[in-house]
């Protein structure tokens, strides 16, 4: 049963300032991360939706923040949406989105 959903958006900073590209590298490194695990998710072009269980989602968001800083960010804007219902199932992001896909 999946009881949790999260949109994550993250946005490194850097001191020096960055260019485009290097804040979709440092991006890039946490999608990568997210891929990595045994959880459903979906990239969109403003965030990330992943779905599973809660205490999985809060250490995704957890290690995120950790990711970008260790790709060089100098701090990150991290901005998290958090659908959970600990005793039910909630819609899935396929239930959600799959009549819009063309």
């Amino acid at each position: 049963m999946i009881n949790s959903s999260i949109a994550i958006q993250v946005l490194p900073k850097f001191d020096q300032g960055s260019s485009d590209q290097e804040i979709i590298r440092v991006v890039d490194a946490v999608i990568s991360y997210i891929a990595s695990l045994d959880v459903r998710y979906e990239v969109g072009p403003f965030e990330t939706t992943v779905e599973g269980p809660y205490e999985t989602l809060i250490e995704i968001i957890r290690r995120s923040n950790e990711i970008c800083i260790e790709q060089g960010a100098d701090q990150v804007y991290t901005y998290v949406k958090i659908n959970y219902a600990p005793k039910k199932a909630i819609l899935t992001i396929d239930e959600k989105i799959s009549k819009h896909k063309h």
